[in-house]
């Protein structure tokens, strides 16, 4: 069984982390550079850095950011945000970033997966997918959750797949914040529907949740945020309790 993975989020904006809820509300969370280092040394198996303002305000990630960052840590790390382009990758790879996530430049423009993957491989393309439920079904959501489609969750997973992303990261914009549990439904049928790595995101609260989406949601790898940005879940601690509920994990 493979390995079980916890990953740090870190939603920038203006160059400074940030965490809301429900995508709205944006308290401040520290300096990006700084807790990319921390979370490094705290055990943290990967890192996610998504410039939350890129899609919206219509400009490049940050690749000096980016650059700062991965000199400081040595665990993989994915970054999103405003990624249109060939080029878009290829300097935030150049910087030191070694996936990418791209959302809604992907739903907009669904044949830029194949183009990714056919320059960089499917090892460093990495979909992200902000879903929440309308009237019983799960619909995609575009710039940061603010643009609703009719596109079904499960169809554009399944899409995405096939013009060969690496990963999906689901984040359930109902969860979103809420520290209540992750979608473990949703994830389940996603996990079981598809061969790719998922990642959860979106409702982590207490260690349990993490337990409850490898277990009941069949995710691949759990990201949070704030928990761990405002030192409510220590990532050691999480670890080790996860190891004695029997579930595969590097510590």
């Amino acid at each position: 069984m493979l390995t079980k993975r916890i990953i740090p989020c870190l939603d920038i904006k203006n160059g400074r982390t940030v965490k809301g809820v429900n995508f709205v509300n944006l308290q401040d969370a520290g300096d990006p550079v700084e807790l990319a280092e921390l979370y490094a040394s705290a055990g943290a198996d990967e890192l996610v850095f998504l410039d939350i303002s890129a899609t919206e305000e219509k400009r490049k990630t940050l690749a000096d950011l980016v650059y700062r960052v991965a000199e400081k840590v040595n665990i993989p790390f994915t970054v999103g945000g405003g990624i249109r382009s060939v080029e878009d990758v290829d300097a935030l790879l150049q910087n030191g970033a070694d996936k990418v996530s791209v959302n809604s430049s992907a739903v907009k423009n669904p044949e830029l997966i194949n183009e990714l993957v056919g320059k960089f491989g499917s090892q460093c393309i990495v979909v992200a997918i902000d879903a929440k439920q309308v009237d019983g079904s799960w619909k995609v959501h575009l710039v940061g959750g603010k643009v609703p489609t009719e596109i079904d969750l499960f169809e554009w997973a399944q899409e995405v797949e096939k013009r060969g992303a690496g990963e999906i990261l689901f984040t359930s914009m109902d969860h979103d914040g809420t520290k209540n549990g992750f979608a473990n439904k949703a994830l389940k049928k996603l996990s079981e529907e598809l061969h790719i790595p998922i990642i959860a995101s979106g409702g982590a609260g207490e260690p349990h949740h993490f337990a409850d989406t490898f277990i009941k949601g069949k995710a691949d790898a759990a990201l949070a945020a704030s928990v761990f940005h405002f030192k409510e879940i220590d990532i050691t601690d999480l670890k080790k309790e996860l190891r004695k509920e029997g579930i595969p994990i590097r510590l």
